[in-house]
């Protein structure tokens, strides 16, 4: 496995019980660091040096968080903003930070995976509403290796969540 570092966005965390469950797949290895956004910076005001210094340590980047309004939670894109800011990227654009990762993109939905396809409810795929992340991952040189979907997360069961937690480790340990 990697070095990785989970970068954890839920506002509402301590209501996401399937989050919590999923969140115990990062305790499977030594290698990987967990971080919860909402936690550290609940003022949202980022350390962007601070965060530009530990992202230096990791192999990989995982974003796990939760699908709000089609899009990413505001201070996920806050951090995505301030820590990945393109001054910070031409600095050297041979040897910058970010080069030569990868990173995992784990997004929970509340809906059915019906509502997200082309002519579902939403007109729309969770891919197509990943692409500005995975966009601004890609021009820093970062490369996505997998978006893994948790289509019902209100929902799930017991089961259902051992599978996904499986997936989860698997993806972490093999990609």
């Amino acid at each position: 496995m990697k070095k990785t570092l989970a970068i954890f966005a839920h506002p509402y965390f301590e209501y996401s019980t399937t989050n919590i469950e999923l969140i115990k797949a990062y305790e499977t290895s030594d290698l990987l660091t967990f971080k919860d956004l909402y936690e550290e910076y609940p003022d949202f005001h980022i350390a962007t040096f601070k965060e530009r210094k530990r992202i230096r340590e990791y192999e990989r980047l995982v974003f796990h968080f939760p699908l709000i309004w089609f899009g990413l939670p505001p201070l996920l894109r806050l951090w995505i903003d301030e820590v990945f800011d393109m001054s910070w990227k031409a600095e050297d654009e041979n040897d910058h930070p970010l080069m030569n990762k990868d990173a995992i993109i784990i997004v929970t939905i509340g809906a059915k995976e019906e509502h997200y396809q082309k002519n579902g409810l939403y007109k729309t795929t969770i891919e197509e509403l990943m692409r500005p992340l995975a966009l601004c991952l890609e021009v820093t040189g970062i490369e996505v290796k997998e978006i893994i979907a948790v289509y019902e997360s209100d929902d799930l069961q017991e089961e259902q969540l051992k599978t996904i937690c499986h997936k989860i480790t698997k993806t972490l340990e093999t990609s």
